[in-house]
């Protein structure tokens, strides 16, 4: 395990949406979910204030009898999480979803997330929905005895596993017109590291550092590594790197090793991916004695995929931060 960012997407993907089929209909119901109802007018409610956003709107348009899919089948996912939190007696807080999407973002603008979403045709309260079921899940794992791997001794036990993977080292590099330049600012680095910022803003570029940074080591770039590798702290080396003109500067600064609690959200995001799969089961189960049933007007519910009327499958639920990025978070 190397100290990285979580990909926004990996914590917060909406996975696709699973409900099963059955005969019960009426007109006017979209879907039974056990001895619960979602109306067809608390779907056409559901589907407008949706497309009341811009960005929405314009992802649906062409497309809107898919969207209504898209968006009873994100009503019937979110019954099933809630008959789950019941039965197992678990509870996710607003506020524990808020620090989870805060903390998967790492930084990022969660505004960039939600216009993501949007240009997908979800909106910002279908990814919060999506954060509390991969929360639920993990809860209910616990619930169940199926989440040892997220106690203390279990995360301090993989702590001492991958620390050395952990080891970041402070890194500066810039790029010189040539090499008496280059051994000039290695003198003036090694003489004053504090100059560092100062030196680097006489040499701008894509490949120049503004400033010194914590980097972990598995994350040196290849052409830097070896010189990272053994220089003592506080001094500075050369390179010549291929496809780069001029001469590349780096200065290596202190090494350390995050303590255990300044990485323990990573051990549980990467411990948790297995818990979630134990909780996904038990919504699954849910799920199965829920009887859902969807009205055919909508569509037909096959293999937890909703498929058209003619056959045509219609995959609902893709990655709300739509970056190539994961999904951790299947879903249940």
């Amino acid at each position: 395990m190397r100290t990285r960012r979580l990909p926004a997407a990996a914590v917060l993907g909406l996975a696709a949406v699973a409900a099963l089929t059955g005969c019960r209909t009426s007109p006017s119901v979209a879907a039974y979910v056990g001895d619960e109802q979602v109306t067809a007018v608390e779907l056409q409610a559901a589907v407008d204030e949706r497309l009341a956003d811009p960005a929405i709107a314009e992802a649906a348009a062409g497309s809107e009898t898919d969207f209504t899919r898209q968006v009873l089948s994100l009503l019937l996912r979110e019954e099933v999480y809630t008959a789950a939190a019941q039965r197992y007696g678990v509870e996710v807080t607003d506020a524990e979803v808020s620090a989870f999407v805060d903390r998967s973002l790492a930084g990022q603008d969660a505004a960039d997330l939600f216009a993501q979403a949007a240009a997908q045709g979800f909106s910002r309260d279908d990814v919060l929905e999506s954060a509390r079921q991969q929360l639920l899940r993990r809860e209910l794992a616990e619930s169940a005895g199926e989440a040892g791997a997220l106690d203390e001794a279990a995360l301090r036990a993989r702590y001492e596993e991958v620390r050395g993977d952990l080891e970041q080292v402070e890194l500066g590099y810039l790029v010189v017109p040539d090499q008496p330049t280059a051994d000039g600012v290695v003198d003036e680095l090694t003489a004053d590291p504090a100059a560092y910022p100062a030196v680097a803003a006489r040499f701008p570029g894509q490949n120049t550092l503004p400033a010194v940074a914590p980097v972990a080591l598995a994350d040196v770039p290849a052409p830097l590594a070896g010189g990272v590798t053994t220089a003592a702290p506080g001094t500075a080396f050369t390179v010549t790197v291929p496809q780069v003109t001029g001469v590349v500067v780096v200065y290596v600064g202190q090494r350390s090793t995050p303590a255990f609690e300044e990485v323990r959200t990573q051990l549980e995001d990467e411990a948790a991916t297995g818990v979630e799969e134990a909780g996904a089961a038990l919504v699954d189960e849910v799920r199965t004695d829920l009887d859902i049933t969807v009205n055919p007007r909508y569509g037909a519910l096959e293999d937890d995929v909703v498929r058209e009327a003619d056959g045509g499958v219609v995959d609902l639920l893709d990655d709300a931060a739509a970056t190539g990025t994961t999904g951790t978070g299947s879903g249940g």
